[in-house]
């Protein structure tokens, strides 16, 4: 048996998806167990280069099973194209399954989105994330195994539509038919019934037949909707125990939690970001286009992110909240050409030195504790082996393994699957 967590260890955009697609290489099943399109996932391999916004990164190995868990609100419009752009690059698409219990995203809770006041303030990507969780929260949602019912679709939106069509009167937004949803809903159920599959049974039968399973998280802790940066945070939990929550296997199956990592701090949006860098530091990290492997743009909003240096604090918090093995760190390439280098490795608040996270509101307060090292001044690329980066590397590397107390066991020096050093 081999149950592996992949998961984010700052605010999203460390590069899981890398990773995921690494590990996906001799992994049997993958599992995508939170979010929705909210966030892309970039994997470049030979295939080519993929966003992916609700498919697992596994469905780039031929005969691994992926699938897209409970926890998730999946919009099907998006799966079934997101299928279909993947099978366009003669990319198999036949082992990707959906959870029955997993929530469906309907187009109101995108309309309810756009019409929110307030959600600009939280850094909203519009697509009706929250409020999907919202009503499954309130128990106004439908799930996958509703497609296979679509008398009962029917019934049930008899008792939604009359709520969500006054939420949508009061926010000035549109309002939805029933039998414009039910012709939606048809259309979704005929593509997508085939593989809607129950996820207890399916992931612990996975598990009893000692199968290689990757479970992948989306964004980071300080997203958590519980632990992050609140109220600049997701709907849902991307930490390493709501993959065992969420999927309903016991947490004593896992074996190994991997955090990853960005060898500096990048945020989309709003939200504290305490050891933001000046333009003219960041600018040296950025890529000069969107289209660029790498680059520093998300790949599902294109929002060009924030950037500060390196947060041990927060890496520090991730590895105690998930309870990290090991770390993978990303990026580092990107620091190759900075002659100084900071790392954050503790916080005042008031004046005093903290040993915890304090709210997002006090992240506005805090001043950093720095460490300044020397940059290593030449190109990491394509180095295969941690052993052989640059001696100031390793020092990079042996700082944050001093202070996170969790080894670095890869190291990811450029975008490719192949641009990994261990």
């Amino acid at each position: 048996m081999s149950v592996k967590i992949i998961v984010g260890a700052q605010w999203g955009d460390e590069g899981k998806s890398k990773m995921v697609d690494y590990f996906a290489r001799n992994a049997d099943v993958v599992v995508k167990f939170q979010g929705g399109d909210n966030a892309g996932h970039t994997v470049i391999n030979s295939a080519g280069s993929f966003k992916l916004q609700i498919i697992p990164c596994g469905v780039f190995k031929s005969g691994c099973l992926c699938f897209c868990g409970t926890g998730m609100v999946i919009n099907p419009e998006k799966l079934i194209n997101e299928l279909a752009d993947i099978e366009a690059k003669s990319v198999s698409v036949e082992n990707v399954f959906i959870s029955s219990k997993a929530t469906i995203l309907m187009p109101y809770h995108i309309e309810l989105d756009k019409n929110s006041e307030g959600a600009n303030a939280v850094g909203s990507t519009k697509r009706g994330i929250g409020f999907a969780y919202a009503d499954k929260t309130r128990r106004l949602s439908l799930r996958f195994e509703d497609l296979l019912d679509l008398g009962y679709c029917a019934a049930r939106l008899d008792e939604i539509l009359p709520v969500i069509n006054a939420e949508l009167k009061m926010a000035g937004g549109k309002q939805f038919s029933k039998a414009n949803l039910m012709q939606s809903l048809g259309i979704w159920a005929r593509k997508l019934e085939n593989r809607i599959v129950e996820p207890v049974k399916f992931i612990n039968d996975q598990i009893k037949e000692n199968k290689k399973i990757v479970f992948e998280g989306q964004l980071g802790v300080m997203r958590d909707i519980d632990h992050g940066i609140f109220p600049f945070v997701t709907a849902s939990n991307p930490i390493a125990s709501y993959a065992a929550a969420s999927s309903g296997f016991s947490h004593k199956k896992i074996d190994k939690i991997i955090g990853v990592m960005e060898a500096f701090s990048s945020l989309a949006g709003r939200g504290p970001l305490a050891t933001e860098m000046p333009e003219s530091v960041s600018e040296k990290l950025k890529a000069t286009s969107s289209e660029k492997a790498g680059d520093e743009f998300g790949a599902r909003t294109g929002r060009a992110r924030r950037i500060g240096w390196l947060d041990l604090a927060v890496i520090k918090y991730a590895a105690q909240i998930n309870g990290f093995d090991e770390l993978a760190l990303t990026k580092i390439d990107k620091l190759d050409s900075l002659e100084e280098i900071k790392v954050c490795v503790g916080y005042k608040l008031n004046g005093e030195e903290i040993d915890y996270m304090p709210s997002a509101r006090e992240q506005l307060k805090v001043e950093p504790i720095y460490e300044i090292m020397q940059g290593w001044m030449t190109s990491t690329s394509k180095i295969t082996q941690i052993k052989d980066l640059p001696v100031d590397a390793k020092k990079y590397i042996e700082l944050i393994e001093k202070v996170v107390g969790v080894p670095v066991k890869y190291v990811g020096v450029g975008p490719g699957r192949s641009d990994i050093a261990t």
